[in-house]
């Protein structure tokens, strides 16, 4: 056969089974995915929106409307949606709440990118307009923002009530915002340069059932879901020398199987007095500190708990790890790996006393700052769903407490921002000019769903708003519980700066990162790992048909 003839045959570099998609086609493909997982969460949006039921395999329920858990708990099979759930867990790392905006915010991108690309416009104009507009927008939120002073009590209160309304902490959000500011003050010093950091590791949440949300407290110090190992022992000691041991008081065991072979009653008995007298010996040690309080991370064994209760110590086994943890800060101690060298310098100081009601015990330090928040619900959903509602609004308030700037909700920031981008695009030259008035329209997708999900007309809601700021009203929001366009400032609708920057961040770099993708191929093993990836499960031919495409149909 001649070279001509060979170079006219086609060349296959692809197995039979391999599966590719180009052009247009991919490009369709993965914006379709992405917007299928934006519009999963989108009626979850606002303090109106609805809450998803999630169902594992074994039968686990959760129900909530928080972004993150939802896209985290999904079934997801397919790596461009994959992206877009990436978006969710970046905004709650960075910013602790907004997930569901900017997975909303990306989709929309998206949807309107699709738009231009019909228009042919190229994909590069469509990613330099987007990457001009987020910039802009970042630019004028900080512009926009309100700096506050972080000791103003009642403004913090209003960002934590903002967080949580629409979820399961709403209901109680007076008490509850009160609880979070007070928890963030405790734990918030004075940096290096005169700013304020926020370390929210000293702030614990504990959760109980049977009781209304209304009940929950902030406890100065940790709350242990314990029971003293003795019934003699004391249940409250208000002079506390602690010790926080992570190795068992128990006989040590040998490495090995091993037998003992006993010939006489004495030699058992002789036996028995050593393992006796080994148990002794480390209670003797614990009371040679000077400690009365013990709390252990392992078991302890039934005759070292008489005879820590024949010495009035207060003992605790099995305590959980992250106990350890945060009383080794609550109380100045230090975790106790070896018995034969602790040291009064080892113990902590505190009071602990026991609430038989509640069957905990709380433990209080003197110089530490560390609290618990003691969330209470009906049920384990109630209280799962408030626990999430919770910990995204401490992490809003610690975020303005350090960053200084916060914002008005209820869709202004979102509107003002559509109207000074598309006053913006008028400088742009090029085709880019058309994706920044995109990435304008796709701003307004908040106020439209938090229209929508309230069941108002979202069409008549944008116009009023649009209107109210053209009128120079830039803190024109919507209150979806009056259906009216009012300042959402005054009316205590406030979100910090930072998320917002986030979100806009993060959604339009994952939008750009599913734009720039022309081509989608059956990859053979992409890990890094070296000569051990077989071993780990990494397959050495192909994917298998492209497995975790979805079968390149459809998002999910």
């Amino acid at each position: 056969m001649s070279q001509r003839q060979r170079m006219g045959q086609p060349m296959i570099i692809l197995g039979e089974d391999s599966q590719r998609m180009k052009d247009r086609d991919a490009q369709s493909h993965n914006i379709s995915a992405a917007r299928a997982v934006a519009e999963a969460v989108r009626s979850t949006l606002g303090p109106k929106g609805m809450d998803k039921m999630l169902v594992s395999s074994m039968g686990d329920v959760t129900v909530t409307n928080d972004g993150v858990t939802i896209l985290q708990e999904m079934d997801i099979d397919n790596p461009t949606a994959e992206m877009i759930v990436e978006v969710a867990e970046t905004q709650e790392d960075e910013a602790g709440d907004g997930t569901t905006t900017a997975v909303a915010i990306a989709g929309e991108l998206l949807k309107n990118a699709q738009d231009l690309l019909e228009q042919d416009i190229h994909p590069t104009a469509v990613i330099k307009g987007f990457h001009l507009a987020s910039q802009r927008a970042r630019e004028e939120v900080d512009d926009i923002a309100e700096r506050v002073d972080t000791d103003d009590e009642e403004l913090l209160r209003k960002v934590a009530e903002t967080s949580m309304t629409g979820k399961g902490a709403e209901l109680n959000k007076e008490l509850l915002g009160q609880l979070i500011v007070d928890a963030v003050r405790q734990v918030t010093v004075e940096g290096p340069e005169g700013e304020n950091v926020v370390d929210l590791d000293y702030v614990k949440i504990e959760t109980q059932t049977g009781r209304a949300a209304g009940e929950s407290e902030l406890l100065q110090g940790a709350a242990i879901d314990k029971d003293p190992v003795h019934p003699d022992m004391p249940d409250t000691v208000e002079e506390a020398r602690v010790m926080l041991i992570n190795e068992p008081i128990e006989i040590e065991e040998a490495d090995v199987d091993t037998q003992l072979s006993v010939d006489s009653p004495d030699q058992l008995q002789q036996f028995l007095d050593n393992e006796e007298a080994q148990l002794k010996e480390k209670v003797e040690q614990i009371e040679a500190t000077g400690a009365n309080v013990v709390f252990c991370q392992k078991g302890i064994d039934d005759l070292a708990q008489h005879y820590l209760a024949k010495k009035g110590i207060l003992a605790v086994r099995r305590a959980k790890k992250s106990d350890i943890k945060f009383l080794k800060e609550v109380l100045g101690a230090r975790i106790v790996s070896d018995l034969d060298s602790a040291t009064e310098e080892d113990l902590g100081t505190g009071s602990v006393r026991r609430d038989d009601a509640d069957e905990l015990f709380y433990v209080e330090g003197g110089d530490s700052h560390g609290v618990t928040l003691l969330l209470r619900g009906s049920t384990d959903h109630v209280v799962d769903e408030l626990e999430r509602g919770i910990t995204d609004a401490l992490d809003v308030v610690a975020q303005t407490v350090s960053d200084g700037r916060v914002l008005a909700g209820g869709g202004a920031i979102e509107v003002e921002l559509a109207r000074r981008l598309r006053d913006y695009a008028d400088s742009v030259e090029g085709r880019e000019q058309l994706a920044v008035e995109a990435f304008a329209d796709s701003l307004e997708l908040v106020p439209r769903v938090l229209a929508e999900n309230a069941g108002l007309d979202a069409i008549d809601t944008l116009v009023d708003l649009r209107a109210a700021h053209e009128d120079g009203q830039i803190r024109a929001g919507l209150n979806v519980f009056s259906g009216q366009v009012e300042d959402t400032f005054d009316a205590g609708v406030v979100e910090p700066a930072h998320a917002k920057e986030q979100a806009l961040s993060s959604a339009t770099e994952a939008a750009n990162l599913v734009l720039k993708i022309d081509d989608i191929i059956a990859a053979g093993d992409l890990s890094t790992g070296g000569d051990d990836d077989e071993e780990m499960g990494g397959a050495p031919g192909g994917m298998g048909g492209m497995g975790g495409m979805g079968g390149m149909g459809g998002a999910m």
